[in-house]
């Protein structure tokens, strides 16, 4: 399965956010956008890293970035996640996982030693041309959003 590489243009997509509106990855041109990928609103990991999200959004919006978390759930589930968990950042809903899947972040995955299909748990930071600045694949939700501020050089709060 193709993955997206350091220096990659980012196809850009149109989803429908948590209150059903259009967002396009075309629309932040000017701006670094974190685009991450998560299996599923209101799983145990999946609400870890997006509360990682959250809680670091003020010092990765003060150096530049801009949040985007897709998963396969439709808006009204990514409602409901964002609600309850004070979510501040845009959840984008890719149901039928075409842009996952052109994104590399869907496909063959080990699932406790099993080889299946689904969503791989994925980091990308375009830059403001719309290129690939960093592609993590196969990430741990723990921890994982301090790893990337590392990696972007961004201090931890």
């Amino acid at each position: 399965m193709p993955r997206l590489s350091v220096g990659d243009t980012a196809p850009d997509f149109t989803l429908s956010n948590q209150d059903g509106k259009s967002v396009s990855l075309s629309k932040f041109k000017g701006q670094r956008v974190v685009v991450y990928f998560y299996p599923a609103a209101m799983t145990p990991g999946c609400t870890t890293e997006a509360c990682d999200f959250r809680d670091s959004l003020s010092a990765l919006s003060a150096a530049g970035l801009v949040v985007l978390g897709i998963s396969p759930d439709k808006p009204e589930k990514l409602k409901k996640f964002a609600e309850k968990e004070g979510l501040n950042f845009d959840l984008l809903s890719d149901p039928d996982k075409t842009m996952m899947e052109e994104w590399g972040a869907f496909g063959e995955k080990k699932n406790y030693g099993k080889v299946v299909q689904g969503v791989i748990r994925s980091t990308l930071v375009i830059d403001a041309e719309g290129n690939v600045e960093l592609a993590q694949y196969n990430v741990k939700a723990t921890g994982h959003v301090a790893r990337v501020r590392k990696a972007l050089g961004i201090d931890a709060a």
